[in-house]
């Protein structure tokens, strides 16, 4: 009788240390997404933050498109306000659409900065440009890295055994970055000869 109470309390604790152990491995790889969202949202803030710059030195240009500014400013109040769980797409896609609202924006700014040459000329705009630029290719590393991780902490949380303890404990998949609509289109260019 010992011999078999021994047995079945080996066999229980052997049961609780595997447990534990894709438990742990878990809660590390949730760290992990967790960090790289939050990577994503430190690049998204950045660009937020040289937003307000941005209007204020083109701003000051006589005669400069009005509703244009009033787009940005706008469509950055939007974005800073959408709030994300990373478990559920919806929200990610809603985030998303947002950030895209913004970028859209800034486009169509810089687009629009283009017929004033005095303000393209300026040290201060070209600054803000460049960061601009540079804080969009962090952005889309971000989001490569975030996927990335995001990719490996679904498969895990999917893969036997460990769905078992994942649907125990009630860790869920991770929602990933898609391309935005209408990406799938290569942009039409067209050249003008005067």
């Amino acid at each position: 009788m010992k011999k078999i109470f021994l047995i079945v309390a080996v066999v229980i604790a052997l049961g609780a240390l595997w447990m534990t152990g894709i438990y742990n491995a878990l809660v590390s790889g949730r760290a992990n997404v967790e960090r790289e969202w939050s990577n994503v949202e430190v690049q998204y803030q950045r660009r937020s933050d040289l937003v307000p710059q941005l209007v204020a030195t083109v701003s000051g240009v006589e005669n400069f498109e009005k509703s244009t500014l009033t787009q940005v400013v706008e469509a950055r109040a939007k974005a800073t306000s959408t709030t994300v769980n990373v478990s559920d797409a919806a929200s990610l896609q809603k985030f998303e659409a947002s950030q895209g609202e913004l970028s859209g924006a800034l486009s169509r700014l810089l687009v629009t900065m283009e017929a004033y040459p005095q303000l393209t000329a300026s040290k201060s705009f070209q600054d803000l440009q460049a960061q601009l630029e540079g804080t969009e290719n962090r952005i889309a590393v971000a989001r490569g890295d975030y996927n990335t991780v995001a990719a490996t902490w679904n498969a895990n949380v999917l893969q036997v055994p460990r769905v078992f303890i994942a649907r125990l404990f009630g860790f869920e998949k991770a929602a990933l970055f898609d391309a935005l609509p209408g990406s799938e289109n290569a942009p039409k260019v067209e050249f003008t000869v005067n």
